[in-house]
């Protein structure tokens, strides 16, 4: 069976579809790793979409990019894939716990502000009440400002005992630039942002492999 990643969120525009979509890209492209990327969430298909742009760009594609609707038909067809990304829905707790139980490991995109944080943390609360391991739970910062933003909402996630993923996402119109195009956050115009992704993606791709 392949491992597992599900990016999952009460809350949109936090960045599930953002490390979703790099993780794919970083994989695909530095390893001979077989990837499925699975855009649950077959409403707004902006993962679907987004690989749809970077196909006309003549970009090379982030693995093999399916819209499904439930976890169900994800598991059904992964045989034969060695990685499968999960870009979950928004605002679908139940569906989201039934993921979660599937998955090798949840990642839940944050803002660094109490009004992001908290109702995340209540939702890996929620997570683990219904049976997740909490080894399996893990936070990634986004739309950080400031170093000292980023260390108060380190500290906060600290203090439940949850994990949080070295590096951070910046405040940055490039990164929504490079989505414009079919890009990826690892390929901006901007060597900086570039390795600032870059870092936060590898410390994903770290944990997972600890856990595995």
């Amino acid at each position: 069976m392949p491992t597992v990643i599900a990016f999952v969120s009460q809350k949109g525009g936090v960045g599930k579809s953002t490390l979703a979509r790099a993780l794919a890209r970083e994989v695909t492209a530095n390893s001979k790793l077989k990837v499925r990327l699975t855009d649950l969430d077959t409403t707004q298909k902006t993962t679907s979409d987004w690989h749809a742009k970077r196909l006309e760009a003549g970009l090379n594609p982030v693995g093999d990019v399916q819209i499904l609707a439930t976890i169900n038909q994800v598991l059904a067809g992964a045989d034969g894939y060695d990685l499968v990304i999960i870009d979950a829905p928004a605002r679908a707790p139940t569906g989201t716990r039934d993921i979660a139980k599937h998955a090798d490991l949840v990642v839940q995109p944050s803002g660094p502000a109490d009004d992001d944080l908290t109702p995340a943390i209540r939702e890996f609360h929620g997570l683990v009440k219904a049976g997740i391991p909490k080894a399996r739970l893990v936070f990634a910062l986004n739309h950080v400002t400031t170093d000292a933003e980023e260390q108060a909402a380190r500290n906060l996630i600290g203090e439940t005992g949850y994990h949080v993923l070295d590096g951070s996402l910046s405040e940055r119109a490039a990164y929504r630039t490079a989505h414009n195009y079919g890009r990826s956050i690892t390929e901006t115009n901007f060597k900086t942002l570039n390795t600032r992704a870059d870092a936060l993606i590898q410390s994903l791709i770290n944990k997972v492999t600890n856990n595995g």
